[in-house]
C-alpha cells in the first residue's frame, strides 16, 4: 500500500482551512473577548454598533497588543482564550462550549 504525504498535508490544510472559517463565522462581534464591557478594551477594538465591534488589526491581532490604558497583553486566537475563560455571557463561542 503506497502512503501519499502530499496529498494527506493537503487534506490536513484544507480541513484546517475550513475550521477556521466555519469558527470564525459563528462570531457575532460582541467585543467580550477583548474587553469591551471591562472597562480597558484593547486599543484596537472599534465599536460599530450598539453590541457589535470590530478589530482595527484583526489580521495582525495574534501576539502582544496594548489596552487603552496602555496595560500589554498577548491576544490569542479565541479558541485557546475560551478553553481557560468562557465567563461571557454574549459570547456565541461561550454558549457552544
Amino acid at each position: 500500500m503506497s502512503y501519499n504525504i502530499s496529498m494527506d498535508k493537503f487534506l490536513y490544510t484544507q480541513k484546517q482551512e475550513e475550521d477556521f472559517k466555519r469558527h470564525e463565522d459563528q462570531c457575532l462581534r460582541c467585543g467580550s473577548c477583548c474587553g469591551a464591557y471591562d472597562g480597558d478594551p484593547c486599543r484596537n477594538l472599534v465599536k460599530i454598533s450598539a453590541a457589535q465591534y470590530q478589530c482595527k488589526d484583526y489580521e495582525h491581532r495574534i501576539g502582544q497588543q496594548m489596552t487603552v490604558s496602555g496595560k500589554h497583553f498577548a491576544c490569542i486566537p479565541i479558541r485557546v482564550f475560551l478553553t481557560f475563560n468562557s465567563g461571557y455571557p454574549n459570547c456565541a463561542y461561550s454558549k457552544k462550549i
